[in-house]
């Protein structure tokens, strides 16, 4: 009995899906330098040349994981949003999804240089952030570079510093993050200039 060309796109498309959260998982536990397509494989239950046949292999794999997150990133990352409302926003995600936080963490700890892309990407927030400090969100004296990665370091604390996390609160993962995306919502908001 032959298969209905919809029943293989379905098919195909779960099989996809299962090799992006593994990918997730691996890159996310052993950084892109440390993850093998083999080991994603066997977390997907699938032949790792499907891989390829999906993705074009690991840098591809990666590049489609790299795209995943800016796809939950632009659900939860309304340009509208507080300073205080956007950073919980990213707290909420890095403790819901800590493997995307632990990815960012491994490109920083890698040796290569950033992504053009990236590098653009993170100018355009910086100038956004100038705009937001003109209207009184952020203090005039303070540098809306640094600003940004304060702002990236405290999102990704959960996911960086776990240990610290349990040891200072006593909390598990999840009840971590509500508290200490609401704790860094004050904290952000308190910038903001009469």
């Amino acid at each position: 009995m032959r298969r209905a060309p919809q029943d293989k796109q379905r098919d195909a498309e779960r099989t996809k899906a299962r090799i992006l959260e593994a990918a997730v998982e691996e890159f996310g536990a052993k950084g892109y330098a440390g993850a093998r397509v083999s080991e994603i494989a066997a977390r997907a239950g699938i032949n790792k040349q499907l891989i390829s046949y999906y993705f074009g292999g690991k840098e591809g794999l990666y590049q489609h994981v790299v795209a995943q997150w800016r796809g939950h990133e632009s659900a939860f990352a309304e340009p509208d949003q507080d300073l205080g409302t956007l950073i919980a926003s990213y707290v909420r995600a890095n403790a819901a999804n800590p493997d995307f936080g632990r990815l960012m963490v491994w490109e920083g700890l890698g040796e290569a240089p950033p992504d053009p892309a990236f590098v653009e990407e993170m100018r355009r927030n910086v100038a956004e952030l100038r705009q937001r400090q003109e209207a009184g969100e952020l203090p005039g004296d303070v540098d809306p570079g640094a600003a940004m990665i304060a702002m990236f370091a405290m999102s990704a604390a959960g996911v960086v510093f776990p240990q610290l996390a349990q040891a200072v609160t006593g909390m598990g993962r999840e009840e971590f993050g509500e508290f200490y995306a609401e704790q860094m919502a004050r904290l952000v908001g308190a910038w903001r200039t009469p």
